[in-house]
């Protein structure tokens, strides 16, 4: 599917992305050592099980690239023309190693722009649950969106 235009994300509209991504270890040993991340949290299984978890986290950065990475090719794939920022960035529950994530866009507010008439700038509200449901991550994104060519 292409991305949404401008025109098409409504605030208020939601989408349940059909797309589902289990996390392996794999994923979190490579993403934490290609962002030179060495959080024992993360990377060593001795060390995370004398946590209050009992075992490694997922990379929550690399949770945050995955929530957003799963609403694209529903949102915003082809359509954007950039991303402007993120705030409330929040994990209110660990990822772990064989959790699947899945993932709702909520269109919180769009607005023209006003210096270019071809664009507009929507936020977003991306949340992220595991298979149980539980919330994992969520944040407010600002993008910079086309309008339909006239």
């Amino acid at each position: 599917m292409a991305g949404l235009y401008f025109e098409d994300l409504t605030p208020g509209r939601e989408i349940a992305h059909e797309l589902r991504r289990t996390v392996t270890e794999s994923d979190n040993m490579l993403f934490s050592n290609m962002t030179l991340n060495p959080q024992p949290l993360h990377i060593d299984h001795d060390f995370a099980s004398r946590t209050e978890w009992g075992k490694p986290l997922v990379n929550s950065l690399f949770t945050l690239g995955l929530m957003i990475g799963i609403s694209v090719s529903e949102t915003t794939i082809g359509t954007t023309i950039a991303n402007l920022g993120m705030t409330d960035v929040t994990f209110p529950h660990p990822l772990f190693h064989g959790d699947t994530v899945h993932v709702l866009t909520r269109v919180v507010s769009a607005r023209p722009s006003k210096s270019k008439p071809d664009r507009g700038i929507v936020e977003f509200e991306h949340l992220a649950y595991n298979q149980n449901d539980v919330l994992v991550a969520r944040c407010i994104r600002q993008a910079l969106m086309r309008k339909k060519p006239d």
